[in-house]
């Protein structure tokens, strides 16, 4: 069995939970005895050669529509379907709040892919797509043999969304046990917030770095900016505290110890269909801070501390709970035995087998 794996244009140039999902899912396969190869939508595609495509982020149908049409190959979708509306209304500062409340989900998403196509940060492969955006995003799920959510909730939500049922099956999203399979000995696990994500509006860092300066925790913020957001990024800094400490992108296997040492890993985002750096932070033995909008609820129930992101004293009393906590973290054997790469390229191979009827 041969898979081509397909994302956004901008999987190497702007990385985030997509393209660690993508490379880890074709990393498991491999192993599985699958051959798979990973390509960018603007890439060409030699369709003769796999027996199923894999799309990656149904938010970006205009990477997907004109490959499905020209392939004629079965395919399958994993959706990791961001809801941005709330932070697109209520996060974004002005005048773009307005105008996404005034264009609403499906146009503000519309709004942003062109915005992309026009600055060149985006490659427009789907002329199609011009026609709209919410026709666009049900067309590819109408016409995949099925769709991968990476939870339940996620599915429903789309269920719910569309007004229809789509054939689907859940592939859960995960941890590399080579890389976070042990907890580092001789680390001292400091009475400090670490917080890794790229930093930009939806993941809510401002918020949390008001909290830990009111709550005077000492903070680690990881990540860098996307494209367009580095004068969010310049304001977190401008009213960062002292204890406020800034740490560009850095690799899975440096961000290990970085994690051991921390007592808490907070991710107060508008929005999560997971949060892998969660996941992450969670095996290595850190209490989990989590914003409650999206799937977290699924994936760590009563072993995280939830917040609302639009409310600074829900964010200060989950981070004072968490860091008070005299119990240790519940999280790690829990991810540890669901979440997994390897588990999701089993699950990953059974919806293959299930389409190609093997």
């Amino acid at each position: 069995m041969k898979a081509a794996l397909i994302s956004r244009s901008s999987m190497y140039s702007v990385k985030g939970g997509d393209t660690i999902q993508l490379l880890k899912t074709a990393e498991g396969l491999n192993k599985l005895g699958i051959s798979t190869k990973v390509f960018q939508a603007s890439e060409k595609i030699p369709y003769s050669e796999f027996d199923i495509l894999h799309f990656f982020n149904v938010i970006r149908p205009a990477d997907q529509l004109r490959h499905i049409k020209e392939s004629g190959k079965p395919y399958v979708v994993s959706t990791i379907y961001l809801d941005y509306s709330s932070f697109d209304k209520k996060g974004r500062g002005f005048p773009y709040r307005h105008l996404f409340r005034i264009l609403g989900r499906h146009r503000s998403e519309y709004f942003k892919n062109i915005y992309r196509f026009l600055s060149g940060q985006d490659s427009l492969v789907s002329r199609s797509y011009l026609l709209g955006h919410r026709k666009s995003m049900l067309g590819v799920l109408e016409g995949a043999a099925l769709i991968l959510p990476n939870s339940s909730s996620e599915y429903l939500r789309l269920q719910s969304e569309f007004g229809r049922a789509f054939n689907h099956h859940v592939v859960p999203n995960g941890i590399d046990p080579k890389v976070f399979g042990q907890i580092p000995e001789g680390i001292r696990r400091e009475k400090k917030v670490i917080s890794v994500a790229q930093i930009y509006g939806m993941k809510n860092q401002h918020m949390l770095i008001q909290a830990c300066n009111e709550l005077k925790y000492p903070l680690e913020i990881i990540g860098k900016p996307p494209p367009n957001h580095t004068a969010y990024y310049n304001y977190c800094k401008s009213i960062a505290g002292p204890d406020v400490s800034f740490v560009d992108f850095m690799p899975q296997e440096e961000l290990v110890m970085r994690y051991a040492s921390a007592e808490v890993h907070a991710l107060p985002s508008w929005f999560e269909t997971t949060g892998l750096t969660s996941l992450e932070a969670g095996t290595m033995g850190c209490k989990l801070v989590v914003g409650k909008d999206g799937d977290t609820l699924e994936y760590f129930g009563d072993m995280a501390w939830f917040c609302d992101p639009d409310d600074q004293d829900s964010i200060k009393s989950a981070l004072r709970a968490a860091m008070d906590s005299t119990e240790e973290s519940a999280s790690r054997e829990h991810i540890m035995k669901k979440y997994t790469w390897d588990r999701a390229a089993e699950e990953t191979l059974k919806a293959y087998k299930q389409v190609l009827h093997e």
